[in-house]
């Protein structure tokens, strides 16, 4: 479907403020204090179930095959950053003082100690990722120093899958080496844009040849997976830019795109209020970046795998997707399924099936926490019954695009949901064929409104969230 068969209209009245779903419920919603023993207990929880541990025997309990058990996903917070992106919502801190490397790692591997020793048995790792920040800001020995030390005493699950952001600037070849040798496979380098007048505005001055530097190293070093982040949406953003830069991006033929919306929040982001807001496209114009992108990317063999996600059919998160086994959680698209992920640093997240939590959000906190010998959790959210089950919903239309409704779920969906998708029904954004609901290819492009139908807990009017387009 091309831009000009969208109603103005209709991309008007769906240019709102509506979350991304990474979660369900929302950031937002979440309570300011879960409490660590509240955490501890469901987290623990999460860990026998996903690690292979059969409980039920007491003490003559046995280990499920390690192969065949779920096994558990670490997120790992790296926050620094030599320089600001002025775009950028990350949880960061800038400096160029390399020394706070060797701080940091201690307090993070301290903080995996305490869930060690709460877990009391070798954990099955399946799925990690370094993100940031900027993973890369730390030095190649201290990051093969890192991984080793986090990974003592652990068990790798034969389909495990590690993961890296890099940044092209200062990705090395011995970080690429090192991280290799460690078992990584998948790194991801935030492009953003190509064109000099848009890197400028947003202080991310980056070479073309350094992207191209960093992807060749990259795939000579054995990763077999290479994803490129880019915006769509930035200050001075034209259709022509964005055609040359797309066309600069294909030519390097990166196995994965993420083609994200910018997320004007200046409410949030500071750095953000730096730019002059005329210079920002209007939705329509947004819309037409995004369009102009995605065909381009279509027509040179990469498939839209949905919210904003492109995938060459060699790649496993195709194939994941074809297979209708597709996850999706805080690290954005995974083909790994765990159901818990624990996350290590400042302001990481973790998610224990049926509860989440999020670390404390500044430096100063999260270290004094860690040094006191606690967890250092501080807002979090216990999902009920009935949340477990939009969760799911919510996941399907993300990553399967559709769901099906369970007869018990009707009456509580007819409270709020109902009403709501018989709208997107009426606009041709989905089918709803009872108990089915199945995105249209129209609907693609606001899918995040149709997840949105599912969330008990959206306020309409919210200026919580960036707009959809």
């Amino acid at each position: 479907m091309q831009i000009a068969s969208i109603d103005p209209q209709l991309l008007e009245r769906y240019n709102r403020p509506v979350p991304r779903y990474t979660s369900y419920p929302t950031v937002p919603v979440w309570e300011p204090e879960i409490g660590e023993e509240r955490w501890r207990e469901q987290v623990t929880q999460a860990f026998h179930r996903e690690n292979g541990i059969n409980l039920s025997g007491g003490d003559t309990g046995i280990l499920q095959q390690r192969s065949t058990a779920n096994g558990l996903s670490l997120y790992l917070h790296l926050p620094f950053c030599e320089s600001l992106c002025t775009y950028c919502g990350c949880n960061k801190k800038i400096t160029t003082n390399h020394s706070v490397e060797e701080e940091y790692m201690k307090v993070i591997l301290a903080e995996w100690k305490l869930y060690r020793d709460q877990f009391k048995e070798r954990p099955l790792i399946r799925e990690l990722h370094l993100g940031g920040g900027t993973p890369t800001f730390f030095s190649a020995a201290n990051l093969r120093r890192l991984m080793e030390d986090l990974l003592a005493g652990c068990d790798i699950h034969p389909d495990h899958a590690f993961s890296i952001e890099g940044h092209p600037n200062n990705t090395t070849r011995e970080h690429l080496q090192t991280l290799a040798a460690l078992g990584f496979r998948r790194i991801s380098y935030g492009v953003q844009d190509n064109d000099p007048e848009v890197q400028r505005i947003i202080n991310r001055i980056q070479p073309l040849d350094n992207v191209r530097r960093a992807t060749e190293q990259a795939r000579a070093c054995g990763f077999t997976s290479i994803n490129f982040d880019l915006i769509y949406g930035l200050p001075l953003q034209t259709l022509a830019s964005i055609e040359r830069t797309m066309n600069e991006v294909i030519a390097l033929r990166p196995d994965r795109i993420a083609f994200y919306s910018y997320a004007h929040v200046p409410w949030t982001s500071r750095a953000q209020r730096l730019f002059d807001e005329s210079h920002l496209p209007s939705a329509a114009e947004k819309l037409a970046l995004y369009q102009h992108g995605r065909e381009l990317l279509t027509q040179q063999g990469y498939a839209d795998i949905g919210m904003d996600h492109f995938a060459l059919p060699t790649d496993e998160l195709y194939q994941a997707w074809q297979a209708g086994i597709l996850h999706r959680n805080f690290m954005g698209y995974t083909t790994q399924h765990t159901g818990l992920l624990v996350g290590l640093g400042v302001s990481a997240i973790s998610d224990a099936g049926n509860a989440f939590a999020q670390n404390e959000k500044t430096l100063h906190d999260y270290n004094a926490r860690v040094q006191a010998g606690h967890l250092p959790v501080k807002k979090g959210y216990v999902l009920t019954t009935a949340e477990l089950a939009v969760r799911r919903y919510i996941l399907d239309i993300s990553c399967k695009g559709y769901t099906e409704i369970a007869a018990a779920d009707v009456p509580a969906l007819q409270e709020y949901c109902f009403d709501r998708l018989e709208a997107l029904a009426a606009d041709g954004l989905i089918t709803w064929q009872h108990p089915r609901v199945r995105l249209t290819a129209l609907g693609h492009y606001f899918l995040r409104h149709v997840c949105a139908a599912f969330d008990a807990h959206l306020t309409e009017g919210a200026n919580t969230f960036s707009k959809a387009i």
